[in-house]
This record gives structure tokens, sequence and C-alpha cells, in this order.
């Protein structure tokens, strides 16, 4: 085998073996919450059906590999409505999130075009545009033939990762990012201020530094939350190896190390492809992130991302930090939390380590850094699709204006929100008449789509790693952050070994090669 075919198979065992170890007791997603039910509100109908013999991809067929969700969940829901519309077949191949990409890379490589599309992180961008394995949509994208939805509705952060070298690749879907949730009602009680400031001798607040972020979740700890006279905890969390934890670890670390004279040198050197996974910054937040999970619940180190938010909508913690799934999920039927959900910008720190300058540097105000941590999940199609223009066809059919308002109103779809018709003035175009005929309270959407459009619109981003091999880099870093929290090693040693295997990875994949992506990815 070739340098690439080889490392893709080694790359596929991985996620299999993954896949397999993440597989959870209950039937439901490791990333799915069992707390909430699923709501009613489905999207309107955007594009009529053709008329007979003006079907504009007659007998063609389109088949998309998706996340697992219930009754084929958002592109479920438009199926009939795009093969009325185009006379064409749709077939969607449901796998769990671990196993789209080894089936999607493995049809890629051996060129075999059983998979038209498939519904991709953005850390896939890597392997698939340098490998030239899947097709920009630049050509389409302003065509009259198909469903029209505007780029420029999407904010500056979670737009910039459709594109990569200059080509739109993924047709807009989900946007990630990570906020921090808060009770507010536990705040704002004045028992609870009073006997913190007796405490820590400031204010009870929302935190606007992970120091006070700290303190708010050890107070909080071991009192009863939600009224059921149980011990209750400051935060929770989802530190299970496998299961997406690594991405908190990027949120919460991004202010330790990124600052204004340091926006982008986060994962490596761009002059040489040396690892800084290693550097002060990293080390400080690990530290400060293990000191954290002593103030949750002692099972959260084997928690999946549904058992954390489960903790956190039955009212059993004061604190997270997490993806936008979680404000519409406490909307539903089933959470506790209900018209009691704040959401804020993650917190910042008062100093960073600048790598450049290999000095600390002090923040006259906190150090807030913004995020797009997570997948931002959306299509991108295959170079060896027999059918590309009815691929695009489906794919901006669910980009539309229509779909998207809806998708992000409710949480168990996963697609969050990210475009100027999502928020409310003045930060947007949107109506709050959306969110509450939805079933949202009115407090806490708009706490929440401010926390986004602040995350967002914010100039200093984490810079997201879309080189190959990154999820390589991130299972890696994975493991040795669980090591940390463990106890196991300390975190400079844990993070020690994650850049020894960060440097192994390189080689293993060609430093100049790594070193141009890396720098192209950047911007440099």
């Amino acid at each position: 085998m070739n340098g690439r075919t080889s490392w893709m198979a080694m790359l596929a065992a991985a996620f299999a073996v993954t896949a397999l170890a993440e597989e959870p007791p209950k039937k439901r997603e490791a990333y799915k919450t069992s707390t909430v039910a699923i709501g009613d509100i489905v999207p309107p109908r955007v594009v009529p059906p053709c008329k007979p013999g003006r079907c504009p991809f007659a007998g063609q067929s389109v088949t998309m590999l998706i996340v697992k969700e219930s009754n084929e969940g958002a592109l479920g829901e438009l199926k009939r409505e795009f093969e009325e519309a185009t006379g064409a077949k749709l077939n969607l191949v449901q796998l769990s999130h671990q196993d789209l990409f080894p089936h999607f890379i493995s049809d890629l490589t051996n060129r075999g075009g059983k998979y038209d599309a498939a519904y991709a992180g953005a850390w896939w961008l890597g392997e698939l545009v340098t490998g030239d394995y899947i097709i920009p949509y630049d050509k389409y994208y302003n065509d009259p033939r198909f469903p029209k939805w505007r780029v420029e509705d999407i904010l500056p952060a979670p737009r910039s990762l459709l594109s990569y070298a200059g080509k739109k690749y993924m047709v807009a879907n989900d946007h990630d990012g990570q906020v921090m949730y808060y009770r507010r009602d536990l705040l704002a009680d004045r028992q609870h201020q009073s006997a913190f400031r007796q405490k820590y001798g400031y204010p009870l607040e929302v935190p606007k530094t992970w120091a006070q972020f700290r303190d708010v979740a050890e107070y909080f700890n071991g009192k009863d939350l939600n009224g059921d006279t149980t011990p209750d905890h400051g935060l929770s969390m989802h530190l299970k190896v496998g299961a997406q934890g690594m991405f908190h670890f990027m949120s919460f670390s991004a202010p330790f190390v990124i600052g204004p004279d340091n926006p982008k040198m986060y994962w490596f050197d761009p002059q040489d492809m040396k690892p800084l996974i290693e550097s002060p910054g990293h080390v400080r937040a690990l530290s400060a992130l293990v000191d954290l999970v002593r103030f949750g619940p002692k099972d959260m180190i084997n928690w999946d991302l549904g058992q954390s938010w489960d903790h956190f909508l039955g009212g059993r913690a004061a604190l997270t930090f997490t993806w936008g799934d979680l404000g519409a999920l406490a909307q539903q039927p089933g959470s506790k939390i209900k018209g009691k959900i704040a959401s804020a910008p993650l917190p910042g720190t008062t100093e960073y380590y600048s790598v450049p300058q290999r000095a600390w540097v002090k923040t006259a105000q906190p150090n807030v850094v913004g995020n797009t941590t997570g997948g931002s999940w959306a299509g991108v199609i295959s170079k060896f699709s027999k059918a590309p223009e009815a691929t695009y066809y489906l794919l901006s059919l669910m980009a539309s204006k229509e779909k998207s308002v809806v998708y992000s109103v409710r949480g168990w779809d996963g697609i969050d929100p990210g475009r100027t018709y999502h928020f409310l003035p003045p930060d947007g175009t949107g109506q709050v008449k959306t969110y509450l005929d939805a079933g949202w309270d009115e407090t806490d959407v708009r706490d929440y789509l401010h926390a986004y459009f602040e995350n967002f619109s914010n100039k200093l981003q984490f810079p997201y790693l879309r080189i190959p091999g990154t999820y390589s880099y991130w299972q890696a870093l994975d493991v040795h952050l669980a090591e940390a929290v463990a106890g196991q090693l300390t975190p400079e040693v844990a993070l020690k070994a994650a850049a020894v295997d960060f440097d192994e990875i390189t080689i293993r994949l060609g430093r100049d090669q790594q070193k141009r992506a890396y720098r192209a990815s950047l911007g440099f």
C-alpha cells in the first residue's frame, strides 16, 4: 500500500476500535440525552413537486452517509420533498459519529462512488481536500436550478469552516461552538449571594474568568440544587475517552494560550511543525481543568456527552460548558431547568502564555477567546459521485433559510444556530416569536442566542485544526487528558506525552506535507 492508503487504513482501524469501545449500554447514541423528549415541530416545504417529464434529476440516485438519528433526522424529514421535486431517489445510510469517517474515506480511497455525500465534521477537510476526494460547489452556488441559501448569512467564525484554500466545500448546516451554561436562579438567590461573598470576598456573579468559574463550582458542589434533598454538584462534564471530551479542553484552554499577539499558534509551530501542546499555557489550563473535576460527580470521568447533559437537565449541577444543543434541549418536556438556564460566552483568563514571546502576558480585561469547537456537521460531495448536481440540490435544500430557522429552535436534531436570521435584534434579524412558538422560555432564549452571537463574533477565535491526521492528533490528546484527569499523570507529563505522539503522527504523515497543510489552514 502507498503511504496515504496505509495511513487511512490505520485511521479507519482506530475509528473502528473506538466505536466498539464506546457502545453504550442503553439504546441511544453517546451524544444523546435521555432526560427530555423530542418535540414535534417540523420545517416547511420549500420546493414544489416537479411536473411529469420535467423532473431535473429523474432516474438518478443520491446515497448519503448521515449520523444515526430517530427517523433519519432532519434529512429524513425532507426525503419526500427532495424526491418529488427532483425525480431522484434518496438513500440515507445511518452510522454513529465514530463510523462515518472510516466508511466514507474507505469508499473515497477505493474510488468506489458508493456514497455521493457524507455528513462531515469540519476537521475532515484536511484529508478530504488535500487528498482530492471531494468537489467544491462554487459552480453550483449561484445556479438558479438549485434551492437558494446565502453563505453571507453565516457569522464569520462558522463561515470560515465551510471553505478550504479559497473554495467552498461544506454546504452549511450545523454551526458548532461552546458556551457556558449556568443556573440563573441559583446565582440570583440572595442567601447564596450572601454566603458566597462571605466565603470568597467578592459578589456571586456570572463568571468572567475560569478562576471565578472554579469558585462558583466549588461553592455549589454538595448543595441540593433541585429540591429533592439529594446533594448535587458544582458542574457537569463528560470525560470518557473516545467520547469527544478533548473538545472541551480545547475551548477551556484557548484563553490560556491564545491572545491578541498570539491569535493562531496553539497546535504547532508553523515553521517546523513542532508541537506546542506542552507549552506553559496548556499545562496551566490542564492543571485548572483537573482541579475543576473535583466539583463534579465522581462518575463523570466515564460519562459520555448524553450523560453529562442529562445531569444538567435534571437540575443537578450549577454550571457546565458545552454545545448549543443543551440550551435547546433544556426547553423540551422532561427538562427540570426550563426558565432557569442562562448562557454566556466561555470565561477567560487574566493572563495568557504567548508562544511567540515565550512569556506570560497580563491583560487589563479578561482574555476571552471565541470558538467553533466541534464538528459543525455539514454535507460534502464525493469526487466520485455519479450524481453531483442532484446531491448539491439535496444539500442546498437542507441549507435553505426556511429549513434552517426550524432546525435552530429544536435540540434533538443536533443543528445549532450560527446565521444572522437565527439571532434576535440587535444581533440579527430573527423573531422571538419563532422560539416562543417552539416552547422556549423568553429569558432563556435571549441569553442563549446572545451568548452564541458574542462567541461567533469575537475577533479572537480558537484556531480550528484542519489538516491530514487531525482526528488522530485529537485521539492522542484525548487519551493523555484522561490520564491527567484520573491522576495517573501530572498535567505536565500528560501533555509532554501528547507532544511526543503528535510528533510521531507528523513524521508518519510527512513533516513537510503537514507543514504546508498547516500553514495553508492558518492563512500563512
